[in-house]
């Protein structure tokens, strides 16, 4: 189309045509375009190689590896924590931090080894302290359970005469150092009996607030939160052999490192991490738990 037919179109039709020229043109350019930035795109891009310091550990071994499955040592598996795995060994949680140089309990490490006995030494392992008398007397009575004091004796109290009703044969009588003679923490009903697989102690019924008492005379190894499915928990160390823990306390009356004597008040009882009120007992031999009530005075 020559200047002359050009002009001799409308107005209209000469907008349009510019319009579609001034389209062509921008499609042209946006093509152009295209194919600089696909080939700017086919270039990859130079990444940094940042593996080496996220993982500074990687491919050192864990803490205390050269022990795992030695007798006195835990491995970490998923899920644990410090407290967990000290309740299981029967240890107290500060000692297990403080025999592997933990600054921070919280921070364990699946596959991590820990030391779960205390370090062998020259004396004899009496790690937790309970008190400055002697391992056999904290929480100890020193006569047979169905043997009465002496007339006179120092420490005869008033009680339920014994002599008339001998403890049953099969229950166990104080004949080593470190037995002990526990009292009931509570006095409501049993309503969870111990199963090993399903339940590690007792669960004693009570109203909010009720008395939650020491067993036996003991130290607090622990009192705090920290135990999934324990709520506010007390644990007490009696001595080398047996550990008593105190679950889903409203309030908790002891500190660690306090020691308490039998009888006497050291939480409230509670429903914290239960679906009730009621207090969960435990008695731990060497770690493993044990039937409670084959230990308690039969009621």
């Amino acid at each position: 189309m020559n200047k002359r037919d050009f002009e001799r179109q409308p107005v209209r039709t000469r907008r349009i045509s510019w319009r579609g020229v001034a389209l062509w043109t921008l499609m042209g350019g946006l093509v152009l375009t295209a194919g600089c930035s696909t080939r700017r795109l086919s270039q990859p891009a130079p990444v940094e190689d940042r593996s080496g310091a996220a993982r500074p550990s990687e491919g050192k071994p864990l803490p205390g590896a050269e022990n795992a499955g030695k007798p006195g040592y835990y491995t970490v598996r998923p899920g644990d924590t410090l407290y967990r795995i000290a309740l299981e060994a029967g240890q107290a949680p500060r000692d297990v931090q403080a025999w592997n140089n933990l600054t921070n309990p919280n921070l364990i490490e699946v596959g991590q080894v820990l030391r779960v006995t205390p370090p062998v030494s020259g004396a004899a392992p009496t790690a937790t302290g309970v008190t400055a008398a002697p391992v056999a007397t904290p929480g100890v009575v020193a006569r047979p359970l169905n043997t009465p004091p002496a007339p006179g004796t120092p420490g005869a109290t008033p009680t339920a005469p014994t002599a008339a009703t001998p403890a049953p044969a099969t229950e166990p009588v104080s004949a080593g150092a470190d037995d002990v003679a526990f009292v009931w923490p509570a006095q409501g009903a049993v309503v969870a009996s111990f199963d090993e697989g399903k339940n590690k102690g007792v669960s004693i019924s009570g109203r909010l607030g009720d008395p939650v008492l020491a067993a036996a005379d003991g130290r607090v190894v622990y009192a705090g939160a920290g135990l999934r499915g324990y709520g506010n928990l007390i644990i007490l160390k009696h001595n080398n052999t047996f550990l008593t823990a105190y679950a889903h306390n409203q309030a908790l009356l002891v500190r660690e490192d306090q020691t308490v004597k039998q009888g006497q008040r050291i939480a409230e009882m509670g429903s914290s991490d239960a679906d009730r009120v009621k207090l969960h007992f435990e008695v731990r031999r060497n770690g493993k738990p044990v039937d409670p009530v084959a230990y308690l005075p039969k009621r």
